[in-house]
């Protein structure tokens, strides 16, 4: 199974010259806890960062700056960490740990944003699968003569 077939395509996302406290809102209105940053370009959307809630916390909030004073292209780290939707998933996991990301841009061979997959999506995907297998041995069980 690719990465692009599990995750995420409505992308809460921003540019690079939109204000943290818009990216604080565009949060809270759609209960998520980061957005991508891109940059448009005709017909195209290219992740150049992801700022979180927790970017937001420890580096505006409590550092008491002006949430309105400041860009998500501040906040973003300089080197973006995204993987391709063909990926497998169980390479996509692999990736995130060696990276020690929680979420991952997905994108196409141009880079264009496909989707976004999070720890959370994975560890449930996880957990559905094993329940799966789970119950089929338990089916097997109650079967056998």
């Amino acid at each position: 199974m690719s990465v692009a077939e599990i995750c995420i395509r409505d992308v809460i996302i921003m540019r690079r010259d939109e204000t943290v406290l818009e990216a604080s809102k565009l949060m809270r209105k759609h209960n998520v806890g980061s957005v991508v940053v891109v940059d448009e370009q005709v017909g195209r959307r290219v992740p150049v960062g992801i700022v979180t809630d927790r970017d937001l916390v420890v580096e505006i909030i409590a550092m008491e700056a002006d949430p309105m004073a400041i860009m998500v292209g501040d906040v973003v780290v300089s080197e973006l960490v995204t993987v391709q939707g063909k990926c497998g998933v169980f390479e996509t996991m692999q990736y995130m740990r060696n990276k020690g990301v929680r979420r991952l841009p997905v994108v196409d061979d141009r880079g264009d944003l496909l989707g976004i997959v999070t720890l959370d999506d994975l560890l449930s995907l996880l957990a559905d699968e094993l329940g799966a297998l789970a119950r089929l041995v338990e089916h097997e069980r109650k079967n056998v003569p």
